[in-house]
C-alpha cells in the first residue's frame, strides 16, 4: 500500500505544485478585484458576468472531457490504431468546436434575458461584461480538450500551466487597463477573455509534441464517428447531473443576488479560498488518478484499483482535515489578511466571513467528491454521479431557500456544504451496486484516518483557542508601539504564529503514531532534495 501512495503521490507531485501556483494566483486575481471593486454592486455585476459562461464551461469543457473524452481515448490508445485514433480525434474536435461556438452566439444574443433573473442594481453593465466574457467558454473548452488528450498520455505539466497564464493576464490587464476603462470591472473582463484564448494556446504545442494532430472534419462524419458517439454515451446522463450541478451555482446566486447588495460578491470570495485548496490537493489528485484508473478498470486489475483509490481517500482526509478545524478558527483574520484593502471595508470583512465559516465546513467531503466520481467515470458509468449530483442539487436547493432568508450569504454558503455531504454518502452507496470495489475494507480504513484525523487536529486545535486573545494582544501593543496600526502585524504575525503551533502539533502527532501517508510525503520530498542537491 505505501509504494501505491508513494506512486499517486509523486504522479500528483508536480501538477499539484503548479496548481498550487496557479490557486494562489487567482487568491492574488481575487485580492485584485477585491481592492478594485470591493462588495459594491459592480463586484456583484463582474461576480454574475463570469459565472454564466463558467456554468456552461463545466458542461462543455471540464465535465465532458473528464467523464466522456479521457476514457473513451483511453481505449483508442489502448488499442493501438493509430488512424482511427486520429479520425477520433479529428471528429471530436470538429463537434466540440461547433456546438461551443453555437452555444457562446447564443449566449451573447440571450445575455439580457439570462442576466435580468439575478436581480442587480447594474443590469446593464452586467450585460456587457457578460458579452465580453463568453468567448471565454470557447477558448477554455479548447484547452480542456487539449488538456484531456495530454493527461491520457500521462502529460501533466501544460495542465498547471494554464491557468497560471489565465490568472496572470487577468491580474495585468486589471491593474493596467483599468485607468483606461469606464471602470476596474471592465478591465477585468477583458483579461478574462485574453486569459482563456492564451490558456488554450499554450497547451497547444505540447499536443503536436506528442504527435496527435487533427483537422475539420464535415459534421455529419463526425457524429457519426463510433468514438464520438460512444462520448455522446458517456455524457448524456452526465448532462442532467451538469445541468443540476450549474443549476446549484444559478439559483443560489440569484438567491444571493436578491438577498442584499454584495452578498454574491462574498460568496464568490469565499469560495476562491475553498478552492485554492480543492485546486491545490483534490483536484491534482483527481486529474491524475483518472487515467490510471481508467487503465486498471480496462485491465481488470480491480486489486490496483481499489488501492489507488484508498490513497487517495486517506490523503484527502489528510490534507482537508486539518485544514478545515484550523480555517475555522481562524476565518476572520484570514478573510481580513487576504481581501481587507480600499473598497474591501469592515462589512466586506463581515460578509465573506460568515461565508467562509460554513464553506469550509464542508471542504472533505467536496473534496472527496472531486475523488470518487472519477472513480465511476473510470468504468464508464456517468449514471451514479448523475443521480447523486441530482439529489445534491435539490438538497442544496431546498437548504439554500429555507436558509437564505435568516441568514442570507452564511444560510447559501451552509446549504453548499451539506448537500456536498449528501452527495458523498450518495456515491459511497453506489459503490455497493460494484462487485469488484471492496467497499466495506475501503470504509473501514477510510473511516478510521479520518477520526484520526480529527481527533488530531482537535488536539493541536486546543492551544490556538486557549492562546488566541494573548497573541491578539501581543502583537496589537507591537504594532500600536513601533510602527501604528498594520495589518501585517496584527493579522498576518498571530495567524502565522498561530499556523506554526497548530503545523507543529499535528506533525507531531503523525510522526509519533508513524503515520503512513506523512512518511510517503516526507519520502517523496527526501529523494527530491537529494536530487537536486
Amino acid at each position: 500500500m505505501a509504494l501505491k501512495k508513494h506512486s499517486l503521490l509523486r504522479s500528483g507531485s508536480a501538477l499539484s505544485f503548479l496548481t498550487l501556483i496557479s490557486r494562489v494566483l487567482g487568491l492574488v486575481r481575487e485580492m485584485t478585484k477585491a481592492a478594485l471593486l470591493g462588495t459594491s454592486a459592480l463586484s456583484d455585476a463582474f461576480s454574475v458576468a463570469f459565472m454564466i459562461p463558467n456554468l456552461f464551461r463545466r458542461l462543455f469543457a471540464e465535465g465532458s472531457i473528464a467523464v466522456a473524452f479521457i476514457p473513451t481515448f483511453k481505449a483508442f490508445l489502448i488499442e493501438d490504431k493509430h488512424s482511427e485514433t486520429r479520425e477520433f480525434l479529428c471528429c471530436f474536435w470538429t463537434f466540440l468546436s461547433f456546438f461551443v461556438s453555437l452555444a457562446v452566439a447564443l449566449g451573447i444574443v440571450f445575455t439580457p434575458f439570462i442576466v435580468r433573473i439575478f436581480g442587480l442594481a447594474e443590469f446593464n453593465e452586467t450585460v456587457l461584461l457578460t458579452r465580453i466574457m463568453f468567448p471565454f467558454l470557447l477558448f477554455i473548452s479548447i484547452a480542456a480538450f487539449f488538456q484531456g488528450i495530454l493527461n491520457s498520455v500521462h502529460v501533466f505539466l501544460p495542465s498547471g500551466l494554464a491557468p497560471i497564464v489565465l490568472n496572470i493576464v487577468t491580474i495585468a490587464c486589471a491593474w493596467l487597463l483599468s485607468p483606461f476603462t469606464a471602470n476596474p470591472a471592465r478591465a477585468l473582463s477583458f483579461g478574462i477573455f485574453l486569459g482563456g484564448f492564451l490558456e488554450a494556446l499554450i497547451q497547444f504545442p505540447f499536443v503536436l509534441k506528442n504527435k496527435y494532430f487533427f483537422k475539420w472534419t464535415s459534421l455529419k462524419k463526425a457524429v457519426n464517428n463510433l468514438g464520438t458517439r460512444a462520448v455522446l454515451r458517456l455524457i448524456g446522463p452526465t448532462i442532467i447531473g451538469m445541468a443540476a450541478y450549474q443549476l446549484n451555482d444559478l439559483v443560489s446566486t440569484a438567491l444571493a443576488g436578491n438577498v442584499g447588495e454584495g452578498v454574491v460578491s462574498s460568496l464568490q470570495y469565499s469560495l476562491r479560498l475553498q478552492e485554492l485548496i480543492l485546486g491545490v490537493f483534490a483536484v491534482s489528485i483527481g486529474t491524475v488518478l483518472l487515467p490510471e484508473l481508467s487503465e486498471h478498470a480496462k485491465a481488470r486489475n480491480w486489486l490496483m484499483y481499489n488501492k489507488r483509490l484508498t490513497s487517495a481517500i486517506d490523503i484527502i482526509a489528510l490534507i482537508t482535515i486539518p485544514v478545515t478545524i484550523f480555517s475555522l478558527i481562524e476565518s476572520e483574520k484570514i478573510v481580513r489578511l487576504l481581501f481587507q484593502s480600499r473598497l474591501f471595508d469592515d462589512d466586506s470583512v463581515r460578509l465573506t466571513t460568515q461565508a467562509f465559516f460554513f464553506h469550509i465546513t464542508g471542504l472533505f467531503f467536496i473534496a472527496l467528491n472531486r475523488i470518487l466520481a472519477p472513480a465511476f467515470y473510470a468504468q464508464s458509468d456517468s449514471k451514479s454521479p448523475t443521480i447523486a449530483g441530482v439529489a445534491s442539487f435539490v438538497v442544496n436547493m431546498a437548504l439554500a431557500a429555507l436558509l437564505s432568508g435568516p441568514l442570507k450569504g452564511a444560510g447559501i454558503a451552509l446549504a453548499l456544504s451539506i448537500a456536498g455531504a449528501a452527495n458523498t454518502l450518495l456515491l459511497f452507496f453506489f459503490f455497493k451496486r460494484i462487485a469488484h470495489i471492496n467497499l466495506k475494507a475501503m470504509l473501514i480504513n477510510s473511516l478510521r484516518y479520518l477520526i484520526r484525523m480529527v481527533i488530531f487536529s482537535c488536539i493541536a486545535a486546543v492551544p490556538l483557542m486557549l492562546l488566541d486573545k494573548y497573541i491578539n494582544k501581543i502583537f496589537t501593543s507591537i504594532s500600536i508601539a513601533h510602527i501604528g496600526s498594520s495589518r501585517l502585524i496584527t493579522v498576518a504575525a498571530p495567524l502565522v504564529v498561530s499556523l506554526l503551533i497548530f503545523s507543529t502539533i499535528g506533525i507531531a502527532l503523525l510522526f509519533i503514531t508513524g503515520d503512513g501517508n506523512l512518511k510517503s510525503v516526507l519520502s517523496i520530498f527526501g529523494r527530491k532534495l537529494k536530487k537536486h542537491n
